[in-house]
């Protein structure tokens, strides 16, 4: 018992800082993105800020990407909570709204690009440190390219249904837009649901892992490339 607990904390260790820097500046970049094109809602409910604390949220945060990883899942993901923007107090709500929901997967892009150049720094750390700190810099590479890449699949909440909602035409994108009540909904049946009534009935079928994995292999060899490591 002793030891697994000791796997499970060490386990834990190498991966709590970079899924959490990587769920809390995603959402803080938008309210920064929003602060900049004339909507200060996030600064006037304490959002904009780079303390993580202020955009835990305790499921999204903590608790799935904890449940994600102790059972193998393929890839980890979670969400902050989301920041507050009046896209219409925007100074351009249609073009705003695409670079105020670009920022969260950038900011992402930005956190695996800098982690993947710490690690050339960790070489001249004496062990156990040297492990350790590879260890968070090589997960938050991994943390942030998937996040980036998960959150750009073309669904409201999800960033990228937010950029094509601005892209469309007004009218086309209203009707688009109007899938975010129902985008949770859909992302849980097909991460979870669909998966597990392939799974009853003889088939392994993950829709999602079939569209994201390409897409995170191909972002990932690009930090790798830029950063020197491939």
């Amino acid at each position: 018992m002793a030891d697994w607990l000791l796997s499970i904390a060490q386990l834990l260790s190498v991966w709590a800082l970079p899924v959490l820097l990587a769920v809390t500046l995603h959402e803080a970049a938008h309210a920064y993105a929003a602060q900049l094109l004339g909507d200060d809602t996030a600064a006037r409910m304490g959002r904009l800020s780079l303390n993580p604390l202020r955009h835990v949220d305790p499921f999204g945060t903590v608790l799935l990407p904890a449940f994600l990883l102790l059972v193998g899942a393929p890839f980890i993901f979670g969400w902050a909570k989301p920041v507050p923007v009046a896209f219409h107090r925007l100074r351009d709500p249609r073009f705003g709204m695409v670079l105020v929901a670009l920022a969260g997967p950038l900011s992402n892009l930005a956190q695996a690009i800098l982690a993947a150049l710490a690690m050339h720094l960790t070489v001249r750390l004496p062990e156990p440190w040297l492990s350790w700190f590879g260890e968070n810099l090589a997960n938050a590479v991994i943390v942030n390219v998937v996040l980036a890449a998960f959150n750009m699949l073309p669904l409201p909440p999800l960033d990228g249904g937010r950029v094509v909602t601005g892209l469309l035409p007004p009218r086309l994108g209203w009707r688009f837009g109007r899938l975010e009540r129902y985008g949770l909904l859909i992302l849980l049946l097909v991460i979870f649901l669909v998966p597990m009534i392939a799974r009853e009935v003889g088939y392994a079928f993950n829709p999602l892992a079939m569209v994201l994995l390409p897409v995170i292999d191909r972002v990932y060899e690009g930090v790798l490339w830029l950063t020197g490591w491939a």
